[in-house]
């Protein structure tokens, strides 16, 4: 991402923020993704899997490894130093912008002058 790109959605940044500890298969970033979030990111998994889909054509993640699990390949995804940096520019981003605002809220008990 580059330095003015506009930023990652919330369900790309999540997606990735899973993904940071360590590969998961998709049933995993659902879960890990609904936890970070605080169950505001909800993925359907139509949803999930064209993000994963656009998410590897664009280097951000890769296929870890795939196995079969009661006759159902499973895939799982490790993030990209790539990924690593677009998640971690748009953490940048957002805590800077949180804390322009954050900075101009008045303290309790403050006093204008």
């Amino acid at each position: 991402m580059a330095k003015g790109s506009p930023s990652v959605s919330e369900p790309t940044y999540f997606i990735l923020a899973a993904l940071l500890d360590g590969p998961l298969h998709g049933h995993g970033i659902i879960k890990r993704t609904m936890v970070l979030s605080e169950d505001r990111v909800k993925l359907p998994v139509g949803t999930l899997y064209g993000a994963l889909d656009r998410l590897a054509a664009n280097g951000l993640i890769a296929v870890d490894r795939e196995e079969v699990v009661d006759g159902r390949p499973r895939r799982y995804f490790v993030i990209t130093d790539d990924g690593r940096g677009v998640v971690s520019a748009e953490a940048y981003r957002m805590q800077q912008a949180a804390s322009i605002v954050v900075n101009r809220i008045p303290r309790p008990g403050a006093t204008f002058s």
